[in-house]
């Protein structure tokens, strides 16, 4: 007799199911579109906007977050010749040991036990606040891909992290999602690991998906995220320099890849979690930008771990707009941040 160590709690709705009991208006199908179209440009080259995703490290509680990116609508309305924002609103977090939160689709109030079902409702009630009141659509992290579609009428940029770009379902789903989707190196900093995700995600693909037999036709839009890595002494290792950056456009030439792009991660082993140096880092990469035409073409913009208030707290702190998981840059230093990084983006 079979025997599976798991209790089958309840059977949670279709994505399907959602979208038809709490459906996107036109006009937020509209933005969705015209956003789409905007980094589809820029990762062609034809748009050289910096593209800045940036949020805070994952989304715990709902109206800190929209207080955040409704800041962000007034500094995009001021920049938005230089740069174009894609807040993160991080709805999972992936834990390198499996314990502590989560994130909003596991606990949508951190300081109760997990609930996916209102989980799922949570986390498409506050990417339809971030696109009916502030404009934007926003970038979340693809951590379970079977869960990807519960949002895919929202999302406008996706990222695969660290720990998932070498995960065949990751690289397939990513080939099918018709939006940029980014691939992070591995966090021991294989540079090949995360190629061959951008190649498996720039390729089609025929493979199960939420109980269908599926064909992904390609992501053109599959990208590089260079997080920094740990050695295997836990120090963390920046590879955001221009010398790192020179290497990754090599190999995109020897792999023959289409659109070849980077975004740089400021914070996680790039700053080695020491949030302030994110500064340093994007001014540092603007500058290897000036000094290249490949490394001028190849990076396309940066993610920043951002919020309304510095660092980080315990989860049962309840500092509003403070985070609970990574520490983030605070709103005074990340408005001068952009306005800055509109100055010297060329």
């Amino acid at each position: 007799m079979e025997k599976m160590d798991m209790r089958f709690y309840r059977k949670l709705p279709t994505p399907k199911e959602v979208k038809e009991e709490y459906p996107v208006s036109k006009k937020i199908e509209e933005l969705k579109a015209e956003r789409d179209e905007v980094l589809k440009n820029i990762f062609e080259g034809k748009d050289g906007r910096c593209l800045l995703v940036i949020g805070p490290c994952s989304a715990d509680h709902e109206d800190p977050v929209i207080e955040y990116i409704s800041r962000l609508r007034t500094v995009q309305d001021k920049v938005a010749d230089k740069i174009f924002i894609v807040p993160r609103i991080y709805t999972n977090k992936p834990r390198t040991v499996g314990t502590g939160y989560k994130g909003m689709l596991h606990q949508p109030d951190p300081d109760k036990p997990a609930d996916m079902l209102e989980g799922i409702l949570a986390i498409r009630r506050l990417h339809k606040r971030a696109a009916e009141e502030c404009g934007f659509t926003c970038a979340d992290e693809m951590l379970y891909p079977e869960n990807h579609r519960y949002l895919s009428d929202l999302l406008s940029y996706v990222a695969v992290g660290a720990r998932s770009s070498e995960d065949q379902q990751h690289r397939l789903t990513a080939a099918g999602i018709g939006i940029p989707a980014g691939m992070k190196n591995p966090t021991g900093g294989d540079l090949s690991v995360m190629m061959n995700s951008i190649i498996a995600a720039q390729n089609s693909h025929t493979f199960v998906y939420r109980g269908w037999e599926v064909m992904s036709p390609g992501n053109p839009l599959a990208h590089a995220i260079l997080r920094g890595y740990v050695d295997k002494f836990g120090n963390s290792h920046p590879n955001y320099h221009y010398e790192d950056l020179e290497l990754v456009y090599r190999l995109y030439e020897e792999k023959k890849l289409k659109n070849p792009s980077v975004i740089v991660d400021t914070n996680h082993n790039n700053s080695g979690k020491k949030y302030n140096e994110q500064i340093r880092i994007a001014k540092d990469v603007c500058h290897s930008r000036k000094l290249s035409d490949t490394v001028h073409g190849l990076v396309k913009g940066f993610m920043i771990e951002s919020y309304i208030l510095d660092g980080r707290q315990d989860e049962h702190e309840h500092i509003y707009g403070k985070s609970i998981t990574d520490p983030c840059l605070g709103w005074e230093k990340t408005e001068k941040l952009i306005y800055d990084l509109a100055e010297e983006w060329i």
